[in-house]
């Protein structure tokens, strides 16, 4: 079965963090339709997570019913899902629960104290903390309370219809009788969940903040609001809209794709892609473009493109900075060939005032390693260098001029 890597951002085919790619199938039809995860449980594995929390995490960000304690490793969400649209889900789901959040390996283990959901990482030593906030966290500190009290843990055993489907009500799933067709049985149980969340939800959660609900209440807003509240993240130092980027790159690559080449998406697109997304404000946005609206042409790609990035960036200094580091992540990560064209890529932003000359000459003076590693950074900067002093020569000749 084909595998990808657990994070899908990283290209790199020797990243040794993998997992089978999710494999479903789609049952039933009209009011019955369902979709079975055929191989949760191996995905789960290679997560070191259960399998009940990430088809819980599904159900929540698909608004939809599910099975968290199957007897036959049938793992049921009910309705029709796709199993792109299922994995694009899971990459938040790893970013929001396996993930360290200092390293981002995926090699943490998970530890309840205090009601606070920790991330072990064992490739760090860091220790951090899961977000409370998310409807998810208190599944988690549910099943973990029970299974350290000796009580149903929510892992595959036993059978459905026992006494452990009253603890699926309470959770807000009901079982999905894979060969019922009883109907009237069926609308009973979703109107009993429906009751039941009404009547819970604003006690438990003042705010859901999954991304399909941020989407859902923006979208009721006037136009003017619409922009602030689908990413709330001024600060963007948290997690905060983290899976909304994702989403606008897959979304440029998946065109891309189609169309046959970044060349042939045009840029109007781009934007209004971004716009819809509430991200066309963000810095944030200026990485992601980067890295994904450039192939190997870059150097003849950048001034077509000037007109929409100059829009985006509005001459700010932290857009213009974001941008680069997007670049740098491009070329000395993604596609590691162009490294030897860093001075001609610099140029062409120069020449479009894409970028300015002081952000230009502090990006080429200074090695970092906050979006790449410090070797690759050094590497892009060493490229670099004939720009550099070039820019620096063309500064000395305005000022003896004057």
């Amino acid at each position: 079965m084909a595998t990808v890597n657990i994070r899908r951002d990283v290209t790199d085919p020797f990243y040794r963090y993998k997992m089978e790619k999710l494999q479903s199938k789609i049952e039933g039809k009209g009011n019955g339709i369902k979709t079975v995860i055929v191989n949760l449980s191996s995905v789960s594995n290679s997560l070191a997570r259960p399998p009940s929390y990430v088809i819980k995490y599904f159900g929540f960000e698909l608004g939809a019913q599910t099975n968290t304690n199957p007897a036959d490793d049938r793992w049921i969400i009910n309705g029709a899902h796709e199993a792109s649209k299922l994995q694009d889900y899971l990459d938040g789901f790893i970013s929001r629960f396996v993930l360290c959040k200092k390293c981002k390996n995926p090699e943490t283990d998970v530890h309840i104290k205090d009601g606070r959901i920790i991330l072990d990482c064992k490739a760090c030593g860091q220790r951090t903390d899961v977000d409370i906030r998310l409807k998810l966290s208190s599944f988690i500190l549910k099943n973990e309370t029970a299974k350290a009290n000796g009580e149903d843990d929510g892992s595959p055993k036993g059978s459905p219809n026992d006494s452990n489907s009253d603890k699926e009500e309470e959770n807000g799933d009901v079982e999905i009788d894979a060969g019922s067709d009883d109907e009237l049985t069926r609308r009973i149980k979703a109107g009993a969940l429906q009751i039941h969340e009404s009547d819970t939800k604003e006690i438990k959660w003042s705010v859901d903040t999954s991304e399909e609900a941020v989407k859902a209440r923006a979208n009721q807003l006037p136009d003017d609001l619409k922009r602030t509240v689908v990413v709330n993240d001024e600060d963007d130092d948290g997690e905060s809209g983290e899976n909304v980027y994702d989403v606008l790159g897959s979304w440029i690559q998946e065109q891309a794709k189609e169309k046959g080449g970044v060349t042939e998406l045009k840029d109007v697109d781009v934007y209004l892609k971004a716009k819809e997304l509430g991200i066309e404000t963000k810095h944030k946005t200026l990485t992601v473009l980067a890295q994904t609206i450039f192939d190997d042409g870059i150097v003849k790609e950048i001034e077509p493109r000037s007109s929409m990035l100059k829009t985006m960036i509005k001459d700010n200094e932290r857009h213009q900075k974001a941008f680069l580091g997007g670049i740098e992540r491009l070329v000395g990560r993604d596609r590691p060939n162009l490294i030897p064209q860093v001075s001609a890529i610099l140029m062409k932003l120069y020449d479009n005032d894409v970028i300015s000359e002081e952000v230009l000459q502090a990006f080429g003076n200074k090695a970092s390693k906050k979006y790449v590693d410090i070797s690759t950074s050094r590497k892009v900067r060493k490229s670099a260098e004939q720009f550099i002093q070039w820019l620096e020569n063309a500064e000395s000749d305005d000022d003896s001029e004057e």
